[in-house]
């Protein structure tokens, strides 16, 4: 069976994302809000584990930390926000832009052991670090033997 180089998944992908460029320069279809880019979700998120909390960092260049709203329901760990649009300096005159603009929201599930009265948000250079206690019950404790 020959095959063919330039049809790998590479080239599709290529050519998919310059249809799509295309498509937002003639102004026909420009992504009305962060969440329908072809990127993924956003912002992008990094959960992990430690012994005495869950850390959560969301990844928010641009957005003005007044912006964002953090609210824990349920398990549920919800960011939102807005990026603005930059206007573009002097008499300049975009024909490209790939930095995302609008609202946004994000749900992160989190595990039972997460205490909704033990959380700490704070914002530096662009990201939103989230910090989540355990409750006291799910953390491990020495038991002694009798």
């Amino acid at each position: 069976m020959a095959t063919y180089p330039f049809f790998d998944s590479g080239i599709s992908s290529a050519l998919d994302t310059l249809q799509q460029l295309d498509k937002i320069l003639r102004g026909s279809t420009a992504p009305s809000n962060l969440r329908s880019t072809a990127r993924g979700d956003f912002p992008p998120v990094n959960v992990g584990v430690c012994t005495d909390s869950i850390e959560v960092v969301a990844f928010v260049p641009g957005v003005d930390p007044e912006a964002l709203d953090v609210t824990m329901e349920k398990g549920l760990l919800s960011i939102s926000g807005e990026r603005r649009e930059d206007e573009p300096s002097g008499h300049t005159t975009l024909y490209a832009r790939e930095r995302a603009r609008g609202r946004f929201s994000r749900v992160v599930e989190l595990p039972s052991d997460a205490d909704p009265e033990n959380i700490q948000a704070r914002y530096t250079d662009g990201c939103l670090c989230i910090s989540i206690g355990k409750r006291e019950s799910a953390k491990p404790r020495l038991i002694s033997i009798q």
